[in-house]
């Protein structure tokens, strides 16, 4: 195992996911001080730090260079460059790059520090009203091979169930949970968490996939299904 670095270099720094107010003070002050900002989208970031009134060098990192670019960044990191990775909303890792990063730092002992922060599946998961003692997020079901297969895995589980998805598959992904876990089994859609068209609509996989056949379907999703009664 590396010999520790004592000094934290890496920081995880969450992002709004909607509101520009829902950023922590702690936050703001990590992005001043570090050196580079290691950003999913340059743009998409550099307009929050922008309206922060941060001046930052920023370094594109996203999940088409992040393989890539790992080895480099752990060397730097080595060397004591202070890094802030943000994705374009919520929490690095989540659904998002991060997760590779992460993994060799943690076996180069390089000290990671992820603040807490937004993150879509919470409020979604605490405004649907079921259970949150027991939970699991699947994040994006595989668009094309496994998808059934991970669906099927599913179809017992009794714990409340988190999924995220994009406009233009919400409502086959309805139709496939219908499919798989009933059309009276409850669930929750939400989307545009914390933005000026937030909205939650709640009720059975049938009213919902019905709901969302007429429905102008934009922004992104958080879609929370009832877990098996046993």
């Amino acid at each position: 195992m590396a010999e520790p670095i004592e000094e934290t270099v890496l920081y995880l720094v969450p992002t709004p996911i909607g509101n520009l107010e829902d950023i922590t003070l702690r936050a703001i002050r990590i992005l001043k001080e570090v050196d580079v900002v290691l950003a999913e989208d340059t743009r998409t970031s550099g307009k929050l730090l922008h309206h922060l009134g941060i001046d930052k060098r920023m370094h594109s990192h996203h999940l088409h260079n992040e393989h890539r670019a790992v080895a480099h960044l752990v060397e730097r990191l080595k060397k004591g460059e202070k890094m802030a990775m943000v994705s374009d909303a919520g929490t690095p890792g989540i659904s998002d790059p991060g997760f590779l990063l992460v993994r060799e730092c943690v076996k180069e002992g390089i000290k990671i520090e992820c603040l807490p922060g937004p993150t879509a599946f919470v409020p979604a998961l605490v405004k649907s009203g079921f259970s949150t003692d027991r939970f699991t997020f699947e994040g994006f079901l595989p668009v094309k091979k496994g998808r059934q297969t991970r669906l099927k895995s599913l179809q017992d589980e009794e714990r409340t169930m988190i999924f995220y998805e994009s406009p233009h598959r919400v409502l086959k992904t309805l139709e496939q949970f219908k499919e798989y876990f009933g059309a009276d089994r409850q669930a929750s859609v939400s989307r545009e968490i914390s933005k000026m068209f937030e909205e939650t609509l709640n009720g059975t996989l049938e009213e919902l996939v019905t709901i969302f056949t007429t429905k102008a379907i934009k922004g992104e999703f958080v879609l929370v299904v009832n877990g098996k009664k046993s």
